[in-house]
Formats: C-alpha cells, structure tokens, sequence
C-alpha cells in the first residue's frame, strides 16, 4: 500500500471515530467503567496509592477466550512506534498500524524501560514499567498518573482482562491540565475501549491457531 493510500485509510478510520470522540462527557459516568463490574471497579489494582487523589480514574474490563499467556505479549509490546495501541493508527501510531504479530525484542520488560506514548520520550510523554507479574499484572506510571493492568484466569481457559488508568489534573501548570483534561475527557474512552477489543482480537486469534487441530491431533499453545 503506498503512503497516500495508507494516510487516507487512516484519516477515513479516524473521521469514522470521531462521534465518540465528541460525546464521550456525556457518557462520563458508564465509560469510566466500561466492561467493568461493581467488584472490579471497587477492587484494588497495582498503583492504587501511587495517584491517590485522581482527577480521572477509569477502570475497563473484558473477557478474552484465550488464557492469560496469549493474552500477556500483546500488552508488554505496546507503545509508540512499537506494536502501537490497536486502535486509530493515525491517532496513536504517526499513521502507522498496529502489529498484527508478536514481537520478540519487547517480550522481555525491564523495571523502568520506557512505554512511549509519542515521538519524544520524556516523563510527560511515556510511562515508565513500574512492576510486573508476568501473565498476572503490569503497572505503568508516570508523574501523577498510573496505567495499570490485571490478568485473571478463568475457569474455562479464558482471561478476564482488567485495565486501570489514573490521572491528577496537574493545575499547577494550568496549560498541561487542560491539555490533558480535554485528551482524557475526550479521547479516552474511544481509544480504550477499541484497545481492549484490539488485544481480544488479537489473543483470540492466536488462541485459534494455537488449537487447531492437524491429523486428529490437537496442538495447543502454552497455558
């Protein structure tokens, strides 16, 4: 696919989102917990106590069928111009799209690496791994901002995938607030809930290929 072509589905994609993107507040209340139920948005996830006082705090939630270790590599390789975010690439990507595949050389997080959200990387931009489980939970964070996530087994073989992202308006630098105030109230939620259907989409279709079946024989991928 050529450059302007490329550009062009992402601008139509983008465009295609955009009612979301502008009603979002007035659904504050139900998107703050998309997908989630009473006991996961009241329940503890990692970070809690780092943004104890946050402006925005939204806790999603889906269920995947494919269990927590084909879950876990499509979370670890997020980030800017790695595997992207599975949602609107001109948005979150500089228009490029998000892998469709696993990517070795982010499959092994560090305490500290850098989780980039933007071209530059800085503080403000990126968060940093400040824990991880591995196929159990990672934390992200940032100054005053936490970006958590949780992988429960379920009794089936799926996964309940539980997401925590929390931020305190920083008002002391009224320009940085709003700035983030009006990415948040906005964007949020139609990138979020496209994220978490992106990485069920994806682990699913690994969990497929991973089980099917070759001669009578099922062959199955790590549990």
């Amino acid at each position: 696919m050529t450059g302007k072509r490329f550009i062009a589905r992402g601008v139509v994609d983008a465009l295609g989102g955009l009612p979301l993107f502008i009603t979002a507040p007035l659904h504050r209340h139900s998107h703050l917990r998309w997908g989630a139920t009473d006991d996961e948005v009241c329940g503890p996830m990692p970070g809690d106590d780092v943004v104890p006082k946050a402006s925005f705090n939204a806790t999603r939630a889906i269920t995947i069928n494919a269990p927590p270790a084909l879950v876990w590599p499509w979370i670890v390789q997020m980030g800017y111009r790695r595997a992207g975010f599975y949602t609107y690439a001109l948005l979150d990507n500089a228009g490029y799209e998000s892998a469709e595949r696993v990517l070795e050389e982010y499959q092994h997080p560090q305490i500290g690496d850098w989780m980039p959200m933007a071209s530059k990387v800085s503080e403000t931009t990126a968060f940093k791994v400040k824990g991880f489980e591995t196929n159990e939970w990672l934390l992200w964070e940032k100054p005053d901002s936490t970006w958590a996530w949780k992988l429960v087994a379920l009794p089936d073989g799926g996964t309940r995938l539980i997401t925590r992202l929390k931020q305190r308006y920083q008002w002391e630098s009224p320009a940085m607030a709003l700035f983030t105030l009006v990415l948040l109230e906005f964007g949020d939620f139609p990138m979020m809930s496209r994220v978490l259907r992106g990485i069920r989409t994806r682990a699913e279709r690994t969990s497929s290929a991973d089980g099917m079946t070759d001669a009578g024989r099922t062959i199955r991928g790590p549990t």
